[in-house]
């Protein structure tokens, strides 16, 4: 990436990684459509219509989801586009942008398509589009992080897939510790985030050297 890649970038090792992520968002999809109760493996690993968290840790899940609402994604979007402008690494900035809207804009139809809810029709809640959007844009600074410092194949997938992981563990949590999804959910949301981004980075290289 300016989204650019050197040879040794983990952007390739990405395309299996997004194969294997959407199909396991179509297999949730598909197993859960219509739902509008925990399966059985959301029974397994937590009850996820109680509010089990308790002061502070609740305090904390709260600040963590507002990081998937509007205003709070809308300024760590600005916060990341100034920061590659700074740079001036502008196909940055457009991946960056393309990346967090494209990963929200799937998860929404997604939603839509699947029906799944929670607390009550209306509720759709899969797949998690907190947890779609954070792991994307964590993905995301990851991949142009591995291309400033110049990181091999092993340390740069090893960087990358660590950001993924990390920031979907955490809004997971939280989504899952406020009642707002299933865990199955979370996992959906992260799985979208994986599928979409490395398409992006794919489509923002293709128009720019077009355009080039």
């Amino acid at each position: 990436m300016e989204v650019g890649r050197p040879p040794s970038s983990p952007r390739a090792w990405l395309w299996p990684i997004a194969a294997l992520a959407a199909l396991v968002v179509v297999a949730l999809g598909v197993l859960y459509a219509g739902h509008s109760e925990p399966g059985r493996v959301d029974r397994w690993l937590v009850s996820p219509t109680a509010d089990s968290v308790r002061p502070p840790w609740r305090r904390v899940a709260l600040a963590i989801d507002f990081l998937g609402e509007p205003a709070g994604a809308a300024t760590l979007v600005v916060v990341a586009v100034a920061g590659c402008l700074l740079l001036r690494r502008p196909r940055a900035a457009v991946f960056i942008v393309a990346g967090a809207g494209l990963a929200v804009g799937a998860a929404t139809l997604l939603k839509h398509l699947v029906g799944r809810t929670i607390h009550g029709e209306g509720n759709l809640s899969y797949p998690s589009g907190h947890t779609a959007f954070f792991t994307a844009l964590a993905l995301m600074v990851a991949l142009l992080a591995t291309r400033r410092l110049g990181l091999g194949r092993a340390a740069g997938t090893l960087l990358v897939l660590a950001a993924a992981l990390v920031a979907g563990a955490a809004m997971g949590w939280a989504q899952v510790a406020l009642s707002a999804h299933y865990p199955t959910d979370v996992l959906g949301g992260w799985c979208t985030a994986l599928s979409v981004v490395p398409a992006t980075a794919w489509l923002v290289d293709r128009i720019a050297d077009h355009r080039r």
